[in-house]
């Protein structure tokens, strides 16, 4: 029992004299949006497949681009291609 007082002794005496450790964290701003500014945005929400949600999400991460722009990108290619601008 005194080695169990001896060690919640020193612990409080390490936590008074010790300075806390904040972590940093790094902000980076993702890229630009790739619609234009003038352009007035709408709700758009669906659903999808969980792995293809998880794969956008891990492409957006690698290559610093949110999951919104993705969407759009795709969206836009997908009308090109079938005619429809």
């Amino acid at each position: 029992m005194d080695d169990y007082k001896k060690k919640l002794g020193n612990l409080a005496s390490k936590i008074k004299n010790e300075v806390p450790q904040t972590p940093i964290q790094q902000v980076q701003p993702i890229k630009v949006l790739t619609v234009s500014a003038d352009e007035e945005e709408a709700r758009f929400n669906n659903w999808i497949p969980k792995g293809l949600k998880r794969r956008i999400k891990a492409y957006g991460a690698r290559n610093d681009i949110s999951q919104k722009d993705i969407t759009i990108q795709a969206l836009q290619n997908f009308l090109k291609e079938h005619g429809d601008q």
